[in-house]
């Protein structure tokens, strides 16, 4: 037997849909067809976040801007539970701060509606490698960001999972303010700032404020 003959055919990639627009799905469905398995479809937040823990596809395609949340909603759930699960965002949108917000919230990658149906399915087989992918303009977006804020990495789940008082909170506690101190700089009770501390301590999992400290100096949020 040839070694030809021994390669096994290449595993079909799973797919899953997201788009609120019914008739853009079916095309979608209609045209990768041939190179992927599409496992299933949502058209709200709700139904996407418990439709693709279900199915557990390669990868989603997830539209940006839906009536209940969009994209971000929907990676704000799934990360936390299924990070596993790769994301490409598929939108009319060309917006910098829509592409920069998607990849900051866990995106691998971010194409216009206008991509072919080659290309689409070329960058859902990179994004299921581990590849990043954009269409060439929006690439340039990703890159300013770096540039500008090259120390703010573009996707940190355990970050973005504090609240902005969380943050502030960390940062002085990272900084070496005693619980009084916290309280008086940000006009709150040292209950609420006590609140606050034990939350962070939880969502990081971590069991005293000197880890914290060291967390937060690794981010370079002091």
């Amino acid at each position: 037997m040839t070694e030809a003959a021994d390669e096994a055919p290449a595993r079909r990639l799973t797919v899953f849909l997201v788009d609120d627009h019914a008739m853009f799905r079916a095309g979608v469905r209609a045209e990768l067809g041939a190179h992927v398995d599409v496992v299933g479809e949502a058209s709200t937040v709700t139904e996407a976040v418990s439709r693709i823990a279900a199915a557990l596809p390669d990868v989603v395609l997830l539209d940006v801007h839906m009536p209940d949340g969009g994209g971000r909603a929907v990676l704000d759930a799934m990360r936390r539970t299924h990070p596993q699960v790769k994301f490409l965002a598929l939108s009319v949108s060309d917006a910098a701060e829509d592409v920069i917000g998607l990849i900051r919230a866990g995106a691998r990658g971010y194409v216009t509606k206008t991509i072919s149906p080659d290309e689409l399915a070329a960058a859902i087989r990179r994004v299921a490698d581990g590849d990043a992918v954009f269409s060439p303009r929006l690439a340039g977006f990703v890159l300013d960001a770096f540039a500008s804020r090259p120390d703010v990495p573009i996707a940190d789940p355990e970050l973005d999972q504090l609240t902005n008082r969380e943050r502030e909170v960390l940062r002085l506690l990272a900084r070496g303010y005693a619980y009084k101190e916290i309280a008086k700089e940000l006009y709150i009770s040292i209950k609420t700032v006590e609140t606050h501390v034990s939350n962070v301590l939880r969502k990081l999992q971590m069991s005293n404020r000197y880890e914290l400290s060291r967390w937060a100096a690794d981010r370079r949020l002091v």
